[in-house]
């Protein structure tokens, strides 16, 4: 990190910093006892029959759990700001990829009340951020089943984090900002945590009247207020990875519509960033309307932006609802996040270290916004950073395996959309965009990796391209024209 003061420079490009001046600071507060009550089984052994401790991806060994896949969640929240306590009562659909007689969930912080399987109840313990979960009868191969978890604490966000400062669910004064790349979605619900297992997304969120709750995807009934509490309930009908998933509240202003090609539209902003009401609804649906033209079809039901009162110094590309973290976003940060919801949300990575197929896919949009607007051209930008020094750190950064203590590198982003770029000059406009639209297309709501990526653009353009990626991916070194 280059400086006390831009400490989250380079992670805010977990959603790209376009506004220096607005990416400063992270502060959070809030705390709570891990409630650890027996150590987890060791790791699964072959014949054996508990789930793995993580998902399988070596870069974060422990993030995401074996033996099951889940289809949805439905989380039953309600939070307090005044005691910052949030009550949980969350159901997790899944199939069981092996015979279980134990399986984990990622759950960091909180009293564990009961777990239920299949609606019987289960026995648990908790290490670290395990929950282990032993059902009353063993699940079986291929066999559907139902968890559900009752717990209650103080959320405790992920902090003082090499990868993105503060992230997780983070209290504030009116309510709190939920943000969760790369793993704080368990921070505050029980949940499979890694962007392998895509699941929908059902919630009920419970909050003092007068404030309101946001979450991903489309409101399914008016909020209900009784007791002087209201309730939100939210629907996200497509696939989603959990870090995605966010439950923002506090006082906010909103502004619904649709874009002029008919995307419902939602810009919600804390009071005290109103002025950027107007401009947050009109540039989001315009973008959102000119990526359709660019990446294909929109992938999503809704699309909208939120700006919350809380200096996270940076965005996050919350599905159909990206987080702008206490700053007003400009066109360029808009335009990086709303890529996002083709290239990272619609499109997933199975392992951490593809993420240049999400942030630079989401960088290079910025280029194209700025080309398109009568900015500066791709071409220029490219130049203008192929002009640093072979010393400059960006070029002794292989973008194509991001490394887990310096996932947000500057090299993932800006080296991530050169290679972009040096593709589209290599195999001309024509197939470059037949490529976006198609890569979008054959992967809708799926996973994605690189090796999968240079395939496809090979098959698309009739070109041998490995000596190019593998210059601009995967070696050190400023690669040459």
């Amino acid at each position: 990190m280059r400086s006390a003061l831009l400490v989250l420079l380079l992670g805010a490009v977990a959603c790209a910093p376009s506004n220096v001046d607005a990416l400063l600071s992270a502060n959070a507060d809030g705390d709570a006892t891990p409630t650890a009550t027996a150590p987890t089984p060791a790791p699964t052994r072959s014949g054996q029959e508990w789930g793995a401790r993580g998902i399988g991806d070596p870069d974060f060994p422990l993030d995401g759990n074996g033996g099951y896949d889940v289809s949805r969640y439905l989380l039953k929240m309600g939070y307090n700001p005044a005691t910052k306590t949030l009550t949980g009562n969350v159901s997790i659909e899944a199939k069981a990829t092996q015979s279980l007689r134990r399986f984990n969930l990622d759950l960091k912080g909180f009293d564990v009340g009961k777990v239920s399987v299949a609606g019987k109840p289960a026995t648990f313990t908790r290490s670290g951020d395990e929950l282990s979960v032993t059902p009353a009868a063993p699940l079986a191969k291929g066999g559907s089943f139902t968890v559900t978890v009752t717990y209650e604490g103080v959320p405790q966000p992920v902090k003082d984090s090499s990868n993105l400062g503060t992230y997780g669910f983070i209290p504030t004064a009116d309510g709190a900002y939920v943000v969760c790349q790369p793993n704080g979605a368990k921070t505050w619900f029980p949940s499979n945590d890694h962007p392998a297992d895509k699941a929908r997304f059902d919630f009920e969120l419970t909050v003092p009247e007068g404030l309101t709750a946001l979450a991903n995807g489309e409101l399914t009934k008016k909020p209900v207020t009784s007791g002087g509490r209201t309730t939100f309930t939210w629907s996200e009908r497509h696939p989603m990875v959990t870090y995605l998933a966010t439950m923002t509240l506090g006082k906010f202003e909103l502004r619904e519509g649709r874009t002029a090609k008919g995307v419902p539209n939602l810009a919600a902003v804390d009071p005290k960033y109103r002025s950027t009401l107007d401009n947050l609804h009109t540039v989001t649906g315009e973008i959102t309307d000119y990526w359709s033209t660019v990446f294909g079809p929109y992938p999503f039901s809704s699309t909208g932006g939120v700006v919350d009162d809380f200096a996270a110094g940076y965005a996050l590309e919350n599905q159909t609802k990206p987080m702008y973290g206490g700053f007003k976003p400009d066109e360029s940060i808009i335009a990086h996040e709303l890529a996002h919801q083709w290239y990272g949300d619609s499109l997933s990575i199975r392992r951490w270290e593809d993420l240049w197929l999400n942030e630079g896919f989401a960088t290079y949009a910025e280029w194209l916004w700025s080309e398109h607007k009568g900015g500066a051209s791709a071409q220029s930008l490219f130049d203008d950073y192929y002009a640093k020094p072979a010393g400059n750190p960006m070029w002794a950064y292989p973008p194509g395996d991001a490394k887990p203590n310096d996932l947000f590198n500057d090299s993932v982003y800006t080296r991530g959309a050169m290679t972009l770029h040096a593709l589209r000059t290599a195999v001309g406009d024509t197939s470059f965009f037949a490529l976006l639209k198609k890569w979008a297309q054959d992967h809708k709501y799926g996973h994605v990796t690189t090796p999968q990526f240079v395939a496809l653009a090979e098959k698309t353009s009739g070109k041998q391209l490995d000596q190019l990626f593998d210059a601009w991916l995967f070696k050190k070194g400023k690669p040459a024209l």
